[in-house]
């Protein structure tokens, strides 16, 4: 089982309320950082460039 490095953002300040990634060369794994031992959601690395994307774009608009 490949392990797995989890990081925050650097904008997450005290870091008690964060989502973390963990990108792999075919993954990319996210959890909440208030529960590191629960489940995970894996996205493709397409899927998560295009969530960015969006992210992104939207923050934009405001």
């Amino acid at each position: 089982m490949q392990t797995l490095h989890w990081q925050k953002s650097t904008y997450s300040g005290d870091g008690s309320n964060c989502v973390e990634i963990a990108p792999t060369p075919t993954a990319i794994h996210i959890r909440d950082s208030k529960s590191p031992a629960g489940p995970h959601l894996t996205l493709q690395p397409a899927a998560w460039a295009d969530f960015l994307s969006d992210v992104a774009r939207r923050s934009t608009r405001r």
